[in-house]
């Protein structure tokens, strides 16, 4: 619905350390211009009685590659827009598109999809920018990543596809990989955050990384070294930098599943809610009913079984991706994980924000940010999004 001025009243309003138990929230032009305890009154706006429900910042999610039985790698505007929206109906209002590893082709490829179908994205999550993930990663560490395409960063490849990728955003890369230190300096020149994943660096190769600009890691635990032993001798892994580092951010796909109860406390614990965003990393299944699937491009994927809330190898030997959506990843931190609901909200809205620099925009129920907003009750079960107050998404198929 096309609206100007907007009126959300009788909400639980949920800011960054806590919750405004009966408040309002005013949006002008597409951005929020006042959040106020109590009743307000705005003339010529259009009002929405939040019923005494929770109202929070639209969720954002930087590592997602599917759902609604489309995946970003089948290259289509189709799949693009389809992605977003069937996210976008689970709260999602943010979202980083992310590939798999590829060709170079297939990454150009990407890039140019990714810059057409985001002039034409306005049913769905925005587009924050993109999300490379690989294709430099470790052979040991690759999960489900095709290994025909695992390679070491190469500047001929590299430096073609950055003159051509001002909306690439982040790139995931194992560090231990030869020239990924030297790679990870020219991302920061370029604006581009540099993360660690696929790796399988000790320690001291993954504190040379956060030195050099790696300042996130990806999908926590998963495909990721922990304690290893050489020779008799024991070293530790990139887990353990992103405890011992403060600075590090980690990112976990919270889909109760990836990671069991003990390691999202543990994580929780000692990361807190301001290092940790909350990540779908779904892929085509999101959304969709168990059974058969494919990750990556429909045509040349892997097959894969969707079971038990999760994505599978065929022969259930390790998973093969998420089917999470975002309203599922605060659900799971709240119930499994026990953490409180405003700080689950903060790792799944200001933190993820913050850590790609656009807190200024996303993120937090504050006066001049963008009136991207969710309405749901205290199990999660949202009722209505706002994208930039313009637009609003239907949830009836999800309640």
């Amino acid at each position: 619905m096309e609206m100007n001025r907007i009126r959300i009243h009788n909400g639980q309003l949920i800011l960054h350390d806590r919750i405004i138990p009966k408040g309002t929230l005013l949006i002008e032009e597409g951005k929020i211009i006042a959040v106020e305890e109590g009743d307000l009154e705005f003339s010529d706006a259009t009002a929405i009685d939040a019923k005494g429900a929770f109202v929070s910042p639209g969720f954002i999610d930087i590592h997602v590659h599917g759902g609604g039985d489309h995946d970003f790698m089948d290259g289509t505007e189709e799949a693009f827009l389809k992605v977003s929206e069937l996210h976008a109906a689970h709260g999602t209002t943010s979202m980083m598109p992310t590939t798999l590893t590829a060709d170079t082709e297939g990454i150009l490829n990407s890039i140019a999809m990714y810059n057409q179908a985001r002039a034409k994205n306005k049913r769905g999550a925005a587009f924050i920018g993109l999300h490379l993930e690989g294709p430099y990663f470790s052979l040991n560490q690759r999960g489900a990543q095709d290994p025909k395409y695992i390679r070491d960063p190469d500047p001929a490849e590299y430096n073609r596809i950055l003159e051509q990728g001002s909306s690439i955003k982040r790139w995931s890369v194992a560090p231990e990989r030869k020239g990924a230190i030297e790679f990870g300096k020219i991302l920061c020149q370029h604006g581009i955050l540099p993360s660690m994943a696929h790796t399988d660096a000790i320690y001291e190769e993954a504190l040379e990384a956060f030195e050099n600009g790696y300042t996130l890691l990806t999908h926590f635990y998963s495909a990721m070294s922990g304690v290893t032993r050489k020779n008799a001798f024991r070293y530790a892994g990139v887990v353990e930098a992103g405890y011992l580092h403060d600075e590090l951010d980690v990112e976990i796909i919270a889909d109760g599943v990836h990671l069991p109860a003990p390691l999202l406390k543990l994580i929780y614990k000692i990361k807190g809610p301001d290092r940790i965003a909350l990540i779908t990393d779904a892929m085509r299944g999101a959304g969709m009913p168990e059974g058969e699937s494919v990750l990556g491009n429909r045509a040349t994927g892997l097959p894969v079984i969707l079971e038990d809330g999760v994505a599978k190898l065929p022969d259930r030997s390790s998973f093969a991706g998420s089917v999470a959506t975002a309203d599922r990843l605060v659900r799971v931190m709240m119930n499994l994980a026990e953490v409180p609901m405003v700080e689950a909200i903060r790792m799944i809205t200001h933190t993820p924000a913050r850590i790609m620099k656009m807190e200024d925009r996303i993120g937090s129920l504050k006066p001049g940010m963008d009136a991207d907003i969710n309405i749901f009750d205290q199990h999660i079960q949202i009722s209505r999004t706002l994208l930039k107050g313009s637009v609003e998404i239907n949830h009836e198929k999800n309640n």
